[in-house]
Formats: structure tokens, sequence, C-alpha cells
């Protein structure tokens, strides 16, 4: 019976409604057989009843009420039933599924044509009712159930993804227990111990009375120095590996400015330029400042021209950043609101100064300026 049903479920859809088809066209052929000839209305009716099964899937309340008129008049069950049953599949509305198999069971109850029905045995005609409509129920149930089981095996492999994701996210979190206890490690242990090295070395050059001492001395705090640097890189990949997190990523500077401007697809206007020698933290700040500026702009003055000024004297570095009023209708994209408020907060941080606010020609313009130490 398995294999059955699994050829069964192999078969493509049209085969399977041309088999429904034929299924009705004998039905059809079984019922209207006799002596009397048919009128062609019926004929019409019993061809429509056969005919319209092939739109079955995607119509299937309109292709059960088309087979009525022929049940009513010749007595098909074939058509209806199979109509029935994709329409089961297709709704959850036990009503209107109660409704079309009291409506098929009535057509084949009533006698036709309906001149002399006063004649007919009442009795008889309510018990055939009765008989029809548990009939009727046949393929409701059938199709409830098939669809039933079909929600189920849907629910089974919903719970079956849940599950590999949940032993996914549990490997994945001992993974990162196990980095974090590494890298606090390599952080308490290594770090500390490398750093006590830099620092004695530091000392035995002041201390050195000869020329070869300062120098190897010289060279083992440079050792240090560099070894510490690259355990704290690895300290920070650990910490950051397996997340989703930009930390690992390279961190961007003055010079990939251009490239935000390129990309933004905005008309920008990039003038001045700043020396690669302004620290890396500054260079982070204001390349976070220009990229949250171009994408305010971007979202609450689309279409207004873009200025970026870069400047540097003294001992400071900085940039403005302005744009005009908005040229088209603002695309009303949500916003976390805290994007300038985080640049404020970085440029505190560092020591700068930020400020942030609208043009007296309905721009806006953000300042950031930092001090070179």
């Amino acid at each position: 019976m398995s294999r059955i049903a699994a050829l069964w479920r192999r078969l493509p859809a049209p085969v399977i409604d041309v088999l429904a088809v034929l299924l009705a066209g004998l039905d059809a052929v079984l019922a209207a057989w006799g002596d009397r000839p048919l009128p062609p209305i019926e004929i019409a009716g019993i061809v429509l009843a056969c005919g319209v099964l092939l739109l079955r899937r995607r119509f299937p309340l309109i292709v059960f009420l088309l087979t009525i008129p022929a049940t009513l008049s010749e007595g098909l069950v074939a058509a209806p039933m199979i109509a029935l049953f994709t329409l089961s599949r297709r709704t959850r509305n036990r009503w209107l599924l109660v409704g079309c198999a009291a409506l098929f069971a009535v057509a084949s109850a009533l006698p036709w044509p309906f001149a002399g029905a006063e004649k007919v045995d009442q009795v008889g005609v309510f018990v055939y009712f009765v008989y029809q409509l548990a009939t009727a129920a046949t393929p409701v149930i059938l199709g409830q159930l098939v669809e039933a089981r079909g929600d189920l095996a849907r629910q089974l492999v919903e719970i079956r993804r849940s599950k590999a994701h949940e032993q996914s996210l549990y490997a994945e979190s001992l993974l990162a227990r196990e980095r974090a206890q590494l890298a606090r490690e390599m952080h308490d242990v290594v770090s500390h111990q490398v750093s006590l090295i830099a620092v004695q070395a530091a000392a035995l050059r002041v201390t050195a009375t000869t020329e070869e001492g300062r120098a190897g001395a010289e060279t083992i705090r440079e050792l240090s120095v560099t070894t510490l640097d690259e355990l704290r890189t690895m300290v920070a990949v650990l910490r950051m590996a397996g997340s989703s997190s930009p930390g690992l990523t390279p961190q961007p500077t003055m010079a990939d400015i251009q490239t935000l401007i390129t990309n933004s697809g905005m008309e920008v206007t990039l003038t001045g330029t700043l020396s690669p020698e302004v620290p890396a933290p500054v260079q982070r700040a204001i390349y976070r400042t220009v990229q949250e500026a171009l994408t305010n702009a971007r979202k609450h003055a689309p279409g207004a021209p873009v200025t970026v000024a870069l400047h540097q004297g003294g001992d400071a570095v900085g940039a403005e950043i302005t744009n005009g009023p908005a040229v088209h209708r603002p695309l009303g994209l949500p916003g976390s609101r805290v994007g300038l408020v985080g640049l404020r907060e970085r440029s505190e941080l560092l020591g700068g100064d930020f400020s942030a606010g609208p043009e007296p020609d309905g721009g806006f313009a953000v300042q950031v300026s930092f001090p070179v130490r």
C-alpha cells in the first residue's frame, strides 16, 4: 500500500488531472447509459462537469458548483466527489465543506425532471439524501486528513531544522566559551609576563654600563613590545571569532574615504586631505563620522548635494560634512536615532569636539575636530 501511495505522489499533476477527467467521463457514460436520448443541454452539462476538473486545483469551489447540474440531471458522482476532495484539501472552512456536501446530496436525491415530483416517495428521497450525504462526507474527511498529514509533515521538518539549529548554536556557544577562556588566560598571564619583560628590558637599558648591553636591552624591549601587540591582536581574534561583529575586518582609514564616497551613489564633493600620520583612532573616528553623515543625507535629504571638507592645521584635524535641502521626497527609512549620539561619544573619548544641526538653508551640517597627540 505504501508503494502505491509513493508511486501516486510521484505522478505529475497533469497526469493526475487527466486520470480524474477519464474517471469522471467513465462515470458519466455509465450514468447516462439507457434508452432515453439525452437532450443537448444535458450532454453539455456532462461535458462541462468532466472538463472543468482540469481547473480544480486553481478554482476548486467554482469547479464543484459546475459539476452540480450534471449530478442533478444524470446523477454523476465521480466528478463532484473529485471536486469536493480538492476543495477539502484547499480550505479549512468546515461550514463551507458541510454546505457543499449537503448541496451534492440534495442534487443527487431530488427527482429529475421536477415535473411529477409530487408522486415521488418522499421517505425514499430522504433516505437517499442521507445516504448521499454520508457519501459526500468521505472525500471531505479524506481531504482534511491529507491536508492535516501535510501540515504535520511540514511541522516535523521545521522541528528537525530547529533542533539542528539549536545544536549548532550550542556547539558554537561551547567554542565561544573555550575561546573566551583562552583569551582571558593569554591576556591575564602571557601578556602580563611579556609586559614585565618589556619593563625590565627598559630598566636594563638605562642601567647598562656598556653599549652592547644597552643595545641588547633595547632589542629585548622592542621584541617584547612587538610580541605584546601580537598577543593583543590574537586575544581580539579569539574574542571575536565566530561572531557577526565586524571586529575582525580591517578597520577603515582616511585612505578609504574616497571609496566610501564613490560607493555612496550621491553627488559628493571632497575637499582637503589629511596626513597619513594622523593617529589610527582619529582616522577611524573621522571615517565613521563621514559614513554616518552620508547615510543620514541619503535617508533624509535624497538628491541634495553633499560636501565633505577635511582640514588639518596646527594640532587639530577634523571634517565638516554638509548637505543641502532635500530635492526628492525622503525615503522614510527606519533609523535607530543613536548614530549621532555614538559619534559624539566617540569624539569625547578621543578628546575631540562634535556638533550637528540644521543649516539656515534647510540643509544639515556635521562637524568634528580632534587634537593630534
